[in-house]
């Protein structure tokens, strides 16, 4: 599994993605079951608000080698601010849209 992260672009000042990074290392989370080795083609934000950028960039980690995109736990549960992002439905709507079904999606790391 070859995965892009996109993460909250408020969180960056909070957290430098370590849990995200030690779930994927250790398969826990979103990552529990999985048999295949995990690769991490990149870690990027949405771009900020209203993550109109997030397409753009979850195309370009696809580019990049990504065969799964995973919103980063700030994204849906608002880790660790505790504010979940407003757009983080139509983002994943839009990302769905473009990159078709041949891309998986997680909603969440931990």
């Amino acid at each position: 599994m070859k995965i892009g992260i996109i993460r909250c672009m408020q969180t960056e000042d909070y957290c430098p993605g370590t849990t995200d990074f030690r779930i994927v290392r250790e398969k826990k989370g979103v990552f529990e079951g999985v048999q295949e080795d995990i690769e991490i083609i990149g870690f990027i934000n949405c771009g900020g608000c209203p993550a109109k950028k997030s397409v753009l960039r979850a195309r370009e980690l696809v580019r990049r080698g990504a065969d799964t995109i995973v919103f980063a736990s700030c994204i849906q549960k608002g880790t660790p601010i505790g504010y979940p992002c407003p757009f983080a439905k139509k983002m994943k709507e839009l990302i769905v849209k473009d990159l078709g079904d041949s891309i998986k999606i997680l909603d969440y790391t931990h």
